[in-house]
């Protein structure tokens, strides 16, 4: 028998909120891989956001011994990934580290968006597919529907789908027979040479850089000189273990096991997911094929509501980035709101979560500006460049041709919502590609502009559908787009942070929605403020905020002071016309929260 007999490498893949980490603790408290009194809800979601929303960010990995009834005892490495399609990346790499897969479907749902998107990854990377119905104890599970569904959208055979339930246990033993039978084991092709997958690396306060690895073939221990191939460098391990899902201490890992190994290493950018690790001495010529790689696709501008916090900032987004590899950022100034940066986000769930950590964790007050997408730029001149802050955008007679990310959609619906999505989805310049139906739901295909879809999409698309559709997409190409930058002028200077790229058809409808917002949420001076959007040089929208007016004449008696009462209004006139041109005006942080807004009540 090889070593690698006994060792099941499988993920676990739905869509979010369908059970997959309710399931995982089922599985891990059948298997003693935690005593009862250890055991808590969604054990392997280690963040307190990810407990509060019930939703997976980081994949977990996990060891647990099984004992089979042919009495032999198995390994199981248990890969839970997030069901969002902002942490995709997360998916992509669970599965690059894995044999097979348990698909899990609420059978009181049915497939989604994310199911098929996640799924169609998994047949991608040759797996083999056991289908679990979760939730099947609820009187709303209608299992048989769900297995016909899953045949039809997917083409999987659901014969022998197992009805399970992570919350009472329910066909848990089932799951677990499946996955020894089913599910195929690695397989080695030499002992020799050290060849291994980097699944994901975190910080550790306390040992540095931990990192998780799928060994392929050979054998890693401790003391040996690794070498990375991505960027030749070299290190020498401290420590070799295994999560069970507590942290447990081995000699070594050989082929097909999933566990970490310390290095010593104090910043995560050194350690690129994806990357081949092999021993130094005897290394092996060819790298393992990569998986796709974390994008920035949103960018906006985080800044501190007091400036004093900068340093704070700047310090906290450092801790964040050590685990968070996908998040990136760049100080930035702006002359409205002072010093910050320029953060990149996957998608506007990161950015929600990675500020609402910044809020928690550091007791941080933000402004966030409007969120953007990258564009590819062409000036006349031929120069090519990345555009991701509006603020550097060229004069429009500069530009040649500027490019806009665009998505492949898929939603899934029940038809009764398929009218309003589908005028949602025209109104964001969407085209319709396919329109397909399983029983009474409808699965859209739609190609989209990302700059369309991460302000508000998906928020406007659960309101429409009461929560029931469902929404999946992955960035296709660039193409090119009639877009212009809108400016916003207070007091006919540029509020930098309130400039936005956006589509000609809608600038007009913006700038006024903005405009009317301003002079809402800021405060009265003692003079006039005009409040301007333009495209260029050319105002296509103004709202005028009046001043305070002092009744200069009132001390004024008698009816003869007519030249007086002139004198002192003509003097009142030039006074006003001088503050307006030294005065500042004072934007309040409402205000640029108020326009933010803009975005989502539209």
């Amino acid at each position: 028998m090889s070593a690698t007999e006994l060792i099941r490498n499988f993920s676990i893949v739905a869509h979010i909120d369908h059970g997959k980490s309710t399931l995982a603790d089922r599985l891990i408290q059948t298997c003693g891989g935690l005593q009862s009194r250890e055991m808590k809800e969604q054990v392997l979601d280690s963040m307190d956001i990810e407990r509060e929303r019930g939703i997976t960010i980081k994949a977990q990995t996990v060891r647990l011994n099984y004992k089979h009834k042919d009495g032999k005892t198995y390994i199981l490495n248990i890969m839970d990934t997030p069901g969002h399609v902002d942490f995709s990346y997360e998916v992509s790499r669970s599965l690059a580290a894995c044999e097979g897969s348990l698909l899990v479907v609420d059978s009181t749902q049915g497939v989604e968006a994310q199911t098929l998107a996640n799924v169609y990854q998994a047949m991608d990377n040759n797996h083999e597919i056991v289908v679990v119905l979760n939730k099947a104890d609820l009187p709303a599970s209608e299992p048989e529907l769900v297995k016909q569904e899953i045949q039809d959208v997917i083409g999987l055979d659901t014969s022998n789908a197992i009805l399970a339930s992570g919350k009472t246990g329910i066909g848990i033993e089932n799951i677990l027979n499946a996955i020894v039978e089913k599910l195929p084991a690695p397989i080695s092709e030499s002992n020799d040479q050290l060849k291994a997958l980097l699944v994901d690396s975190w910080y550790d306060s306390y040992l540095g850089v931990v990192i998780l690895v799928r060994i392929i073939d050979g054998y890693i221990k401790r003391d040996d000189e690794i070498l990375m191939m991505s960027n030749s460098a070299k290190y020498k391990i401290d420590k070799v273990g295994v999560f069970t899902p507590k942290p447990i201490n081995k000699e070594s890992l050989g082929p097909g096991e999933m566990g970490f190994i310390v290095t010593g290493i104090k910043s995560v950018s050194e350690t690129k997911v994806g990357d081949t690790i092999t021993l130094s001495k005897n290394p092996i010529t060819k790298a393992l094929p990569g998986f796709k790689p974390s994008k920035p696709v949103v960018f906006c501008g985080l800044f501190p509501v007091d400036s004093s916090d900068y340093g704070l900032l700047r310090d906290s987004l450092g801790k964040l980035s050590l685990n968070d590899s996908s998040l990136i950022y760049e100080a930035e100034s702006s002359s409205a709101l002072g010093l910050g940066f320029r953060c990149g986000f996957l998608g506007l769930l990161h950015l929600e979560i990675a500020v609402q950590r910044l809020d928690r964790e550091y007791n941080l007050n933000l402004i966030t500006t409007t969120p953007g997408v990258v564009y590819k730029l062409e000036k006349t001149d031929g120069t090519k460049s990345d555009l991701q802050n509006p603020s550097s955008m060229p004069e429009p007679n500069f530009i040649k041709t500027i490019k806009e990310p665009w998505i492949d959609a898929t939603l899934i619906t029940p038809d009764e919502y398929l009218g309003s999505i589908i005028k949602l989805c025209e109104e964001k310049r969407g085209l319709q590609k396919n329109l397909s139906y399983s029983g009474n739901r409808a699965v859209l295909k739609y190609e989209l502009p990302l700059n369309e879809v991460v302000f508000d999409f998906y928020d406007r698309l659960k309101s429409i559908s009461s929560g029931y559709a469902s929404f999946d997409y992955e960035i296709t190409d660039y193409k090119d787009g009639d877009l212009i930058k809108l400016s916003v002028l207070v007091n006919a200077e540029p509020v930098d942070a309130l400039s936005m790229i956006i589509h000609r058809e809608f600038a007009v409808r913006q700038g006024r929605l903005i405009c009317e917002k301003l002079k809402e949420l800021i405060p009265r001076h003692q003079f006039q403020i005009p409040i301007q959007a333009a495209i260029g040089g050319k105002v296509i929208a103004r709202e005028t905020i009046q001043g305070f007016k002092k009744d200069v004449l009132t001390k004024i008696h008698g009816g003869g002071a007519r030249d007086r009462k002139r004198k002192l209004l003509y003097k009142q006139k030039k006074g006003k016309s001088r503050m307006k041109q030294f005065g500042n005006v004072e934007i309040p942080q409402e205000a640029f929260i108020g326009v933010l807004k803009i975005n989502k009540d539209a």
